[in-house]
């Protein structure tokens, strides 16, 4: 009889956050039943997602690491992050940058905080919107985020999620001068996240 062949990449990828996500269920003494009810998650989905018989998306992932208190990060890297070793982190523009991915890895994941503006400070330049390649996604942590996108100007609040092509014009900002708080996941390659999640598009600057 013929071996039998190994699992994809998207398997072990899907059986590793299963393992992940049932590991924190367990962990905080929950059943499917609790987490479907805090989620809206039919226990028979979260159940499939667990045994890896399911690949898992951002639909399911963003509602189920809350509900698990667990970062995206935590659930779809491809190794355990060692506890012992912080995040690399930088600034850039006055914003600091935790970067939370191997630096080969075709997905960068970075955690990035915009700082408070002080009071009285004076006004902040007009924002400079850049293009280049790749696809990003951003995921509202706290705070309230200005997103200027092309002819779009919108803010995101906590727990909110747009994705979109970066050689489109962009600019990333805190639309009240508050901190904000966020998850990046950006490909070079342009190669989109699996289920696009936006803001309202009637959510307007100063509305």
């Amino acid at each position: 009889m013929a071996p039998e062949p190994p699992p994809s990449a998207s398997e072990s990828r899907a059986a590793r956050i299963g393992a992940r996500l049932r590991a924190a269920r367990a962990d905080k003494g929950l059943t499917l039943a609790d987490v479907s009810a805090s989620t809206g998650i039919s226990a028979s989905t979260i159940s499939r997602v667990e045994s890896g018989g399911r690949q898992p998306n951002l639909d399911l992932l963003i509602p189920l690491a809350r509900a698990l208190e667990l970062s995206l990060d935590e659930l779809v890297s491809d190794e355990v992050p060692d506890p012992r070793v912080p995040a690399r982190r930088s600034r850039a523009d006055g914003r600091v940058i935790y970067s939370l991915s191997k630096e080969t890895s075709p997905n960068q994941t970075v955690r990035m905080v915009i700082p408070a503006v002080p009071p009285g400070s004076s006004p902040a330049e007009a924002p400079s919107l850049k293009t280049h390649e790749g696809f990003e996604w951003v995921y509202v942590l706290s705070g309230r985020l200005r997103l200027m996108l092309g002819e779009h100007d919108l803010v995101l609040r906590p727990g909110e999620a747009a994705e979109f092509a970066t050689r489109v014009p962009h600019w990333l900002g805190s639309a009240d001068g508050g901190e904000v708080e966020l998850m990046c996941i950006f490909n070079r390659d342009g190669e989109r996240i699996h289920v696009r999640a936006q803001t309202e598009p009637d959510r307007r600057v100063g509305r």
